[in-house]
């Protein structure tokens, strides 16, 4: 009997501890080189120095990783620009990576470009289905891992974690959107194709059938940005909510605009400070938290909203049909949405 090379390579990289748990496929030199030509950049150009270990990802090294993770050559301007995001210090990737919280990043995608690589802004967003999400997200978290050294349970000591962490890509569901999308929001223009990365814990459920107007939907949905656990209510930062088209079409009939959804539920999204004192991310010690500073510490009555700005309440519209939203809790750094350059 014949040995399988193919099998034999899949088994090499696990034996490597290069894989994320899952078969990764063989990144041959045929294919590693069609992935570099689409980058249109050198071979040895770096791209970035990863945390937590500087790692050097080349083009060539970032290159074999997208091939593993299943990727085609054209998702590499995607994949590069990401890259070039996630080094923003805004983000604070290195803090991302190495915290025992679960957040990890999350790739959204705007523009001409989800069409053109077929990035699913519909039903099942989350899950499985599509190769441009499940690919363009894994190859990201297998350069994290191979490449910056963010090895789980080794230097990537999250309690928990959850399962973006093997590929977290997403694209905004801009025909179904009634206001101005993610990426024209930021400056950017329509026909302009961008990524923004977050770093996201897992997609919270917000299930609201009987809701039919927008007071009433964002009363239910504020109640679910200013959970006692989140970091939110103690470190500030950003909250991303994505809302349903149905949820969003209910809200737009009712005459609000995107910056009325922010400024309800940074009214209304609010916990008081006796119940911030209960535990949380500092405890009774209210000093240490990040919160505005009209804020009294030392009224047990005063609300605490769960980001310092309306505008950190980032609302965006994607999904399928049916009368569900998403909140997407944070880290507490700083999203970053940059151009993609074919």
């Amino acid at each position: 009997m014949q040995p399988d090379e193919t099998v034999d390579a899949i088994e090499f990289f696990y034996e490597q501890g290069w894989t994320d748990g899952l078969p990764v496929v063989p990144p041959t030199v045929e294919r590693v080189r069609a992935m570099i030509e689409r980058s249109g950049r050198a071979a040895s150009e770096v791209i970035a120095e990863l945390p937590p270990r500087g790692g050097k990802a080349t083009v060539e090294k970032i290159a074999t990783n997208a091939v593993m993770a299943g990727c085609l050559p054209e998702y590499m301007p995607v994949i590069l620009t990401a890259l070039e995001a996630l080094m923003d210090p805004r983000f604070n990737l290195n803090g991302v990576l190495c915290s025992t919280h679960m957040a990890t990043p999350l790739l959204i995608l705007n523009g001409p470009i989800v069409k053109e690589l077929q990035v699913n802004c519909g039903h099942n967003l989350f899950g499985p289905g599509w190769r441009a999400n499940a690919t363009i997200g894994r190859a990201v978290q297998l350069i994290l891992v191979n490449i910056g050294g963010a090895i789980p349970g080794v230097v990537d000591k999250a309690t928990f974690g959850h399962p973006g962490k093997y590929t977290y890509c997403i694209a905004e569901n801009e025909a179904a959107n009634p206001w101005e999308p993610l990426h024209v929001s930021r400056g950017f223009q329509a026909d302009d194709s961008t990524v923004t990365v977050y770093a996201a814990e897992a997609p919270h459920n917000v299930n609201n059938h009987g809701s039919d107007n927008a007071r009433d939907l964002l009363t239910v949905i504020a109640d679910c940005l200013s959970t006692l656990g989140s970091n939110h209510l103690y470190v500030g930062g950003e909250c991303f909510l994505i809302l349903s088209p149905e949820h969003a079409a209910t809200i737009a009939a009712s005459g609000w605009k995107k910056r009325d959804v922010q400024a309800f539920l940074y009214e209304h999204a609010r916990q008081p400070v006796r119940l911030l004192r209960l535990g949380g991310m500092y405890g009774a010690d209210t000093q240490r938290n990040l919160w505005p500073r009209w804020v009294d510490h030392h009224n047990p009555d005063a609300l605490v909203p769960p980001t310092r700005h309306p505008e950190d309440i980032v609302v965006l519209v994607a999904g399928g049909a049916g009368k569900h939203s998403v909140v997407l809790p944070g880290w507490g750094s700083r999203s970053v949405t940059r151009k993609i350059v074919s």
